[in-house]
């Protein structure tokens, strides 16, 4: 099963917000296998979900004290199991939120300050999620089964065009290379020749006297993917590229890396669509067992309301 990290996403809220200063005593509200969880602990979530998901504050409140039990719950979970979350997943996953809203980590801290809540609020939840999806991908790795009948059942909803078809894509990846041990003025240099040569790559034919006036340029064909073959990410990006054009430059452990557009076709098959079904299916019954395996170890859990 593959299982994905679900993005938070923040609205003007997060500067429009009053600021708000923590009371100095908290109450203890709940304890959660000897873990306690504060008044202060729910006002702070509360305002995280308020902030992220546009909720009333008596709704987020509800929320925000039982998604605390779920944590506390798979956080258990997740040392009984043996799955340990660095610090630096959870920072990891807090600055690739920054870059998702456009804010660098420190600019996001300082939103959500803005709006009474602790960045490490938000850590605290990515910690949970983190684990959680570690924990989901142990148990259920493989194992998500789709029945055929229900495959077939999708399909005869879908157009009939669409089941028709599927989109196939000739493609080379271009990569400026760049050393492990790089400076960043010459990591900089390097990123700049790579959209040089975006910007003047005319075709994967005739890229030879762009490509040749740079050093240390590689060019690995990858052969004709289709389009359910590809990464989201990627297949978003390339259905918008003309032929011949180049994808941004993106990061990797050996340099900056670009998918070239060589050539594309619609084939007779249904592949696509029944692939894009079945991960669906496959997602809806991977949700379904991750709630019962959830209500399974917070029926084990002790949990104690004051």
């Amino acid at each position: 099963m593959r299982l994905r990290f679900v993005p938070v996403f923040f609205s003007l809220a997060l500067v429009l917000a009053v600021p708000f200063s923590g009371s100095a005593t908290a109450a203890i509200k709940v304890i959660v296998n000897d873990i306690p969880i504060t008044d202060y602990d729910i006002s702070q979530r509360s305002r995280l979900i308020t902030l992220t998901q546009r909720k009333s504050a008596s709704i987020a409140k509800r929320e925000a004290e039982q998604e605390l039990i779920d944590d506390q719950v798979k956080l258990a979970e997740a040392a009984r199991v043996g799955v340990e979350v660095s610090q630096s997943e959870v920072d990891n996953a807090f600055n690739n939120i920054a870059r998702n809203v456009k804010m660098s980590p420190s600019q996001l801290s300082k939103a959500l300050s803005s709006g009474g809540v602790k960045p490490d609020t938000l850590k605290d939840r990515l910690k949970a999620q983190i684990a959680w999806n570690q924990i989901l991908s142990r148990r259920f790795s493989g194992n998500i089964e789709v029945d055929e009948s229900d495959i077939i059942a999708a399909l005869k909803k879908t157009d009939e065009e669409d089941r028709q078809k599927s989109i196939e894509y000739d493609l080379k990846r271009v990569i400026v290379v760049v050393p492990k041990n790089a400076s960043g003025g010459f990591k900089s240099k390097r990123k700049q020749e790579s959209n040089q040569i975006r910007a003047a790559f005319n075709g994967c034919e005739g890229a030879g006297p762009v490509l040749g006036k740079y050093s240390e340029v590689v060019v690995q064909p990858i052969g004709r993917r289709l389009e359910t073959e590809l990464p989201e990410k990627l297949r978003t990006e390339i259905e918008k590229l003309e032929i011949g054009n180049l994808t941004t430059p993106n990061t990797t452990p050996v340099g900056y890396e670009m998918i070239a557009l060589c050539g594309k076709r619609e084939i007779a098959s249904d592949i696509a669509v029944r692939t894009e079904l079945e991960n669906e299916l496959r997602a809806k019954e991977g949700a379904s067992q991750s709630r019962r395996y959830l209500m399974e170890i917070r029926r084990r859990a002790t949990i104690i309301y004051r």
